[in-house]
């Protein structure tokens, strides 16, 4: 079902933006979900929070410093995070088997990533300056995306990670100081698997 502009209705958001990117599919009583099932869905997520801070960000470090163009919440900027998405979902499935990306998945990702840069310069006060630039405006949320899942096999695969519920397809990246967290959240899927527990062990099953 289409979703209207308002707020965001995913269950989970604020993980790292290749993440946010998949979880924009969910599953929930009412059966499955995709926010990014029309243009009104795209500019919900380009209006959360996160995606802002991300795609405009305050210079910071661990993102590509630099303003490229606003996107726009049409047709072709909601194609090519598609491809995004789809790219990353290959790549995020081998990893959660903690097996190498495909040859296939590679392909995809890097064709996104064929459409944007960051170039850098030495700026007018000798600081040095970084860029990115795309193609297109339409291509700033696909190539940050797939840039973003760069720098997360760059730091830690091994903590890019699908929910334990097998019936949930969010995916989430563990900070846990442990690296235990297996749910997307405790509040939903956490305390249903607890509760199934509780039953299990209460009916002797």
């Amino acid at each position: 079902m289409p979703h209207p502009p308002g707020a965001d209705p995913r269950p989970l958001t604020g993980e790292p933006l290749a993440l946010d990117l998949l979880n924009t599919r969910w599953i929930d009583g009412d059966g499955p979900h995709d926010l990014l099932d029309s243009v009104a869905g795209l500019a919900v997520w380009l209006d959360s929070p996160p995606v802002r801070e991300h795609l405009h960000p305050a210079p910071a470090a661990g993102r590509p410093p630099g303003a490229a163009p606003a996107p726009a919440a049409d047709r072709a900027t909601l194609d090519r995070l598609l491809r995004a998405r789809a790219a990353l979902d290959t790549l995020a499935a081998a990893a959660a088997r903690q097996d190498p990306a495909t040859p296939e998945g590679a392909d995809r990702l890097n064709e996104v990533l064929s459409h944007g840069r960051i170039r850098r310069t030495l700026g007018a006060d000798g600081a040095p300056e970084s860029v990115v630039e795309v193609d297109d405006p339409s291509w700033v949320p696909a190539w940050h995306a797939a840039e973003n899942w760069l720098r997360l096999v760059a730091d830690r695969p091994d903590r890019i990670r699908p929910c334990a519920n097998h019936a949930c397809v969010l995916h989430f990246y563990d900070v846990s100081k442990n690296g235990t967290r297996r749910w997307c959240s405790m509040a939903g899927c956490g305390n249903r698997a607890k509760a199934q527990r509780h039953y299990a062990r209460r009916s002797g099953n």
